[in-house]
């Protein structure tokens, strides 16, 4: 097999222990406050946790678990960003996750509202943050199915006599 026809590696996705890192995210998660919604997007008419509120409720936590969030956006060829999202821990230990985001515009506001909406989920998501409402602001994304309803069956006829 020549170089460019070989598979490439598959990064790691943890240090080879995590013992550390886990003891320091479970203390931390102890003092994780809920991010309450701080914003309103105008469109669906609903509230939701900025990146900021996200932020503010699990950085000092965090910081006095000895853990720290590095989060670093690439853009592909496909129009998307890869956003990876690593949380180191003061002893070298980590675990990293990607989120691959679709870009609706490859424009610097594009590709920044993309990387906000992505860090924000990231981040709540690798820590452990609640926000204040389930769904937070991604109606555009997911959108309810709705009610299947069963048609009543009619009463029973009555015998003919």
């Amino acid at each position: 097999m020549t170089d460019d026809t070989q598979p490439l590696p598959t990064p790691p996705r943890m240090s080879p222990t995590i013992a550390k890192l886990a003891a320091a995210l479970a203390q931390a998660q102890g003092q994780i406050a809920i991010a309450h919604h701080d914003r309103e997007n105008p469109h669906f008419k609903a509230r939701y946790a900025t990146l900021a509120a996200v932020w503010g409720a699990c950085r000092a936590p965090l910081a006095a678990a000895g853990l720290a969030v590095v989060q670093l956006p690439e853009l592909t060829e496909r129009k998307t960003m890869i956003l990876t999202t690593m949380l180191i821990h003061s002893s070298g230990e980590w675990v990293t996750s990607d989120l691959e985001l679709p870009l609706a515009q490859v424009t610097p506001q594009g590709i920044g509202s993309a990387l906000t909406y992505g860090r924000r989920y990231a981040l709540a998501a690798l820590v452990g943050v609640a926000t204040a409402e389930e769904d937070d602001d991604a109606e555009e994304t997911v959108r309810p199915s709705p009610p299947r309803l069963r048609p009543t069956p009619p009463p029973p006829l009555a015998p003919l006599e």
